[in-house]
């Protein structure tokens, strides 16, 4: 059926939105991009421009150099996603169902528990001391997936409500009568039926992880071949910065390297290395989102 005047307008106006809203959003990724491959006399001089008068590769090159351990970080940062991803969307929906039982026993203490450590902590000076007095994770693979980022309690809550809401209890009560265990209608109806949920907060644990940097700087502290691509790339900002900043001291070759380093393109290049990866990967997880707001808005 054919859209009337008023609906077509309508379409028209937000299809417009949308393209400007998707204009403003790549525009920033264009920029860095655009900013990276030019030459660090040009940045200097005129600065940053989607349109750069001359190109340079030099930024890469400085990044690429040390090749080995740029694929080692991001081999690293990979298996630190994909594993804390995994285990932290398991965990998270093993806390979630009981939650979103209406008979659980205590339901209501438990889910005042959950609320509550989203309000306090116990701060970052003693959780120090508990990861690397008690559990002795510094310097291991452990010390980049479990702490802060193994469990959100905002990510426990919208999993419950998700799964309380979205997930007939006629479903519960069918299983329960042919039988079923609570392990079983969580593998069998739980954990299909809260895919769109569990994909959303799984990325938003995958961006945490790639993102993260603070566990590495915290607990790695010997043992650097453990780095990812974030502590990894932070290291060689910082090492520039240090070198600037110490340039007078330094002997004339080492100023004349100095003065060939593009350092800030450098930095513009180590962002956009850093975040292709999840914009190549995004667009595939696209319709998980779609589908959770459209079964939000049946519902």
């Amino acid at each position: 059926m054919a859209l009337k005047k008023k609906d077509r307008g309508y379409q028209i106006v937000a299809n417009v939105i949308m393209a400007l809203w998707t204009i403003f959003i790549i525009l920033p990724f264009l920029l860095l991009l655009m900013s990276s491959l030019t030459d660090e006399s040009v940045l200097l001089t005129k600065g940053y421009g989607f349109f750069p008068e001359k190109f340079s590769i030099e930024a890469y090159s400085y990044i690429f150099k040390s090749g080995d351990k740029i694929l080692s970080a991001y081999g690293h940062t990979i298996l630190y996603t994909v594993v804390g991803t995994f285990v932290n969307v398991l965990i998270t929906a093993l806390f979630a169902y009981p939650l979103s039982l209406k008979n659980l026993p205590g339901r209501k203490a438990w889910n005042f528990y959950v609320f509550f450590t989203m309000l306090f902590s116990g701060g970052l000076i003693p959780s120090y001391m508990m990861w690397t007095g008690t559990f002795h994770i510094k310097d291991t693979i452990w010390a980049q997936i479990i702490p802060s980022l193994l469990m959100s309690a905002m990510n426990v809550l919208l999993v419950r409500t998700y799964f309380s809401t979205s997930i007939p209890d006629a479903l519960f009560e069918a299983a329960q009568i042919d039988g079923a265990s609570q392990m079983r209608i969580f593998r069998s109806i739980v954990i299909p039926l809260g895919k769109p949920i569990l994909v959303t907060i799984g990325t938003f644990s995958g961006l945490a992880y790639w993102n993260d940097w603070t566990n590495g700087l915290y607990y790695i502290t010997q043992a650097t071949n453990l780095y990812g691509i974030q502590n990894l790339l932070n290291r060689m900002v910082s090492d520039l910065q240090f070198l600037s900043n110490n340039a007078s001291g330094m002997s004339t070759d080492a100023m004349q390297t100095l003065a060939r380093t593009p350092t800030t393109g450098v930095q513009m290049a180590i962002a956009f290395v850093a975040v292709l990866p999840i914009l190549i990967l995004f667009p595939f997880l696209q319709k998980y989102y779609s589908k959770g707001l459209s079964l939000g808005a049946v519902k």
